[in-house]
């Protein structure tokens, strides 16, 4: 027996690789199917399964690809009705693999179709448990996802008490918890940054495995202090559930290379989106007017899901020679597919034709510092990052506008104002300096370095302050 997980970063999500005497289980495939076919011929083996705990919100699954390309079903648990065939499994069948068994536990809560899997030995006894989003490592999934049929996230919350109690806490607690998400995951709240563990040690230390719990309590606990998901969760639900374009054609499709006079024509007749994937040192020193940038070295496919509203927005962009395929893939995963192409040669071509480039403003901390100190009233900082994160510490005078939400804010702003902005490592505060500037914002100061620069000089103060947020 073989468990492989397959964990990626830029959206904390945990896909699984088992295998059992040449027969193969995927669990959670992410969008692109390579990786795992890829494995599974180098191993010899056969995908027998493809298993999905859930219709996912946070990203689309290869699940419907993986499928066609291998012949074998996808599995979902009861109660789920996707749109295409597929195998909806009973509570507790057994699925036979290799020499082992993969046992089906319905487990509603986070959604009502949510299903973990639990792995037997070659002797039949319990050895992993596959959770999705029903347990993570220190948390719980998060129950308003997917509010429907007259359930509230109460009800919901009641249904994951019951199905932890039921189906989870009375496992063996040497069984081990491969979870589908982890830390940095918008489907909990304050997940671990380990990605496994076992039943008795989350029955030990997980806030909502505790055996003193009640359900009333569980369910203030849980659903206490949510914010509200991004947008795109539930386009990528309906995605999951209904189907979607191969990912095949979207690579094809999305990696044409476009000459100068191609890519010009696509910008005066469709009226597209640019997203320069460049870094973020890069990025400010020269762009095509109007891009925004949402940079490959982080997390981009959460970041494009959240800020592009419209998944059939048509998308040109600027990429590092080289990973061009790899935008295109981590754009696809979260369901953004109406990628036309990229301009070949990147900034330089554009900038080699004399077409017009806009720039970005940055000062460094300490040079922010210098201004700022007794001034603050003077000077317009903004804090772009999670109401928590500003809560939790921030620089005296901030205005809280949160990257998620900034569309929703920027009738809050004045066109002729200046604005310092940062958020905590110059990621986001980039992004939101180039929508601003994209939307007639024009002066923007970019902190570099963000709060943890700050953080060094004398602006901090580290206990409570009553947030002035725009929210």
């Amino acid at each position: 027996m073989k468990i492989e997980q397959l964990y990626t970063g830029c959206l904390a999500e945990a896909a699984y690789y088992i295998e059992s005497n040449g027969e193969v289980a995927i669990i959670d495939p992410l969008r692109e199917t390579k990786p795992y076919t890829d494995l599974a011929e180098k191993n010899k083996a056969t995908i027998k399964y493809v298993l999905e705990t859930h219709f996912h919100a946070d990203f689309v699954s290869g699940h419907i690809d993986l499928a066609q390309k291998t012949g074998s079903p996808i599995v979902f648990g009861p109660t789920a009705v996707p749109s295409f065939k597929a195998h909806i499994a009973k509570d507790e069948e057994e699925l036979k693999l290799g020499n082992v068994s993969i046992k089906v536990l319905h487990t509603p809560g986070h959604t009502m179709e949510s299903t973990c899997f639990l792995l037997k030995d070659e002797n039949g006894k319990p050895y992993a448990v596959f959770t999705g989003d029903t347990l993570f490592i220190g948390d719980v999934g998060r129950p308003d996802l997917v509010v429907k049929n007259n359930l509230t996230k109460e009800d919901l919350a009641g249904f994951l008490f019951d199905s932890l109690r039921n189906k989870i806490m009375n496992l063996p607690d040497d069984v081990i918890v491969y979870p589908g998400h982890g830390a940095g995951s918008a489907c909990g709240k304050n997940m671990s940054h380990e990605t496994t563990s076992t039943i008795g040690f989350q029955k030990k230390f997980n806030y909502a495995l505790k055996a003193s719990l009640s359900k009333e309590d569980f369910i203030k606990q849980v659903t206490d202090g949510l914010v509200e998901p991004p947008q795109y969760f539930p386009k990528d639900v309906m995605l999951n559930k209904n189907g979607y374009d191969s990912i095949d054609d979207v690579i094809k499709r999305g990696t044409t290379a476009l000459t100068l006079n191609e890519f010009e024509t696509i910008l005066e007749s469709t009226n597209p989106l640019i997203i320069d994937t460049r870094s973020k040192d890069i990025f400010p020193k020269g762009f095509i007017p109007g891009s925004i940038f949402i940079g490959i070295d982080d997390k981009l496919a959460p970041w494009a899901g959240t800020l592009i509203t419209d998944l059939k927005q048509p998308i040109l962009f600027i990429a590092d020679e080289g990973r061009e395929e790899e935008v295109v893939i981590r754009l696809a995963r979260v369901g953004i597919d109406h990628i036309l192409g990229f301009l070949k040669g990147g900034i330089n071509t554009w900038m080699d034709a004399r077409n017009a480039v806009d720039t970005i403003d940055e000062i460094t901390s300490n040079n922010f510092a210098l201004i700022y100190n007794g001034h603050n009233d003077l000077y317009n900082l903004l804090d772009v990052r999670k109401e928590s994160e500003y809560q939790s510490e921030h620089i005296i005078g901030a205005i809280n506008l949160p990257l998620d939400f900034i569309y929703r804010n920027l009738s809050m702003l004045k066109k002729e104002d200046e604005y310092y902005i940062h958020c905590a490592g110059g990621y986001r505060s980039m992004i939101a300096c180039s929508i601003l500037k994209a939307k007639g914002y024009y002066n923007v100061i970019n902190i570099k370095g963000g709060y943890s620069a700050l953080s060094n000089t004398h602006l901090v103060r580290s206990e409570y302050i009553r947030p002035k947020t725009m929210l």
